[in-house]
């Protein structure tokens, strides 16, 4: 148990990390560590990838929102974007969990792959947004929030993958839109912690220290160390220019797009 704990707390430092440089919760790095974990703790095979969704997103809860203050100290967080996209990211969200089972993922999955290969290009090479173009109203807002929560809802990403290239092509500039995606990632996690948590309730079999689809020691133990690193990782993206900054968070693009093709394949 003691080693699965230090694994948890590893994870939580990276993730943690992961969450202030590029405004991601980190899911792509912790879901597929705790499948492994789980998998090698004995847990019942049908509950892993359900266990490893719940704890993922509640883990998230916590390390956006210390990356999204430690971003706000420095002034990179729109708090007026976050409410007007906030209603339609949990909606999106909560409406792709109940999706997710009943479409199929290939297809848009390969829709999702062109998208991102299409942003990275966009990024590698500098080009910029035509300069007139900004951030829509309320109801624009809900309606970008909602699709990025359905999305990330039905292919198992990140909201903060979708939400910085969307603030980016709308002319915010990127600490600044890395900093108020880290602020978007906590109400994409409540929806989806909740969800599992509730849906998993009344499961039979789960682990000892289960709540719901959610295992709570995996849960703590990611939490106190990406608590305790977020504030480097915000640290670490403040000190970098924009041309490296884009350039890293292409590569992280490039990585989601290279799994979600080997999904599909």
């Amino acid at each position: 148990m003691l080693s699965a704990i230090f694994l948890y707390c590893c994870l939580g430092g990276f993730a943690g990390i992961l969450a202030g440089l590029l405004g991601v919760g980190g899911g792509i790095v912790i879901v597929p560590m705790l499948v492994f974990a789980f998998g090698w703790q004995g847990f019942p095979p049908q509950y892993i990838m359900l266990l490893a969704l719940g704890t993922s997103l509640g883990s998230i809860m916590f390390t956006s929102i210390s990356s999204a203050l430690s971003h706000s100290r420095r002034g990179a967080v729109d708090w007026r974007a976050v409410g007007r996209i906030a209603p339609g990211i949990m909606l999106g969200t909560f409406c792709g969990s109940h999706l997710a089972a009943l479409l199929p993922k290939k297809g848009l999955q390969i829709f999702f792959v062109c998208f991102l290969a299409y942003v990275v290009s966009q990024m590698l090479l500098g080009k910029k947004p035509r300069a007139s173009r900004e951030l829509p109203g309320m109801a624009g807002m809900s309606c970008a929030g909602g699709v990025i929560g359905i999305i990330s809802s039905l292919v198992g990403i990140g909201g903060g993958t979708l939400s910085v290239p969307f603030l980016i092509w709308h002319n915010v500039e990127i600490h600044r839109a890395i900093g108020t995606s880290a602020a978007i990632g906590f109400p994409i996690a409540v929806a989806g912690f909740f969800g599992y948590l509730v849906a998993g309730w009344n499961a039979v079999g789960l682990p000892a220290g289960s709540l719901g689809y959610v295992y709570l020691p995996a849960l703590c133990s990611l939490v106190v160390c990406s608590m305790l690193t977020a504030p480097i990782g915000v640290r670490i993206s403040h000190s970098l220019d924009v041309p490296r900054l884009k350039r890293c968070f292409a590569v992280l693009l490039i990585v989601v797009g290279a799994k979600m093709l080997w999904d599909v394949i």
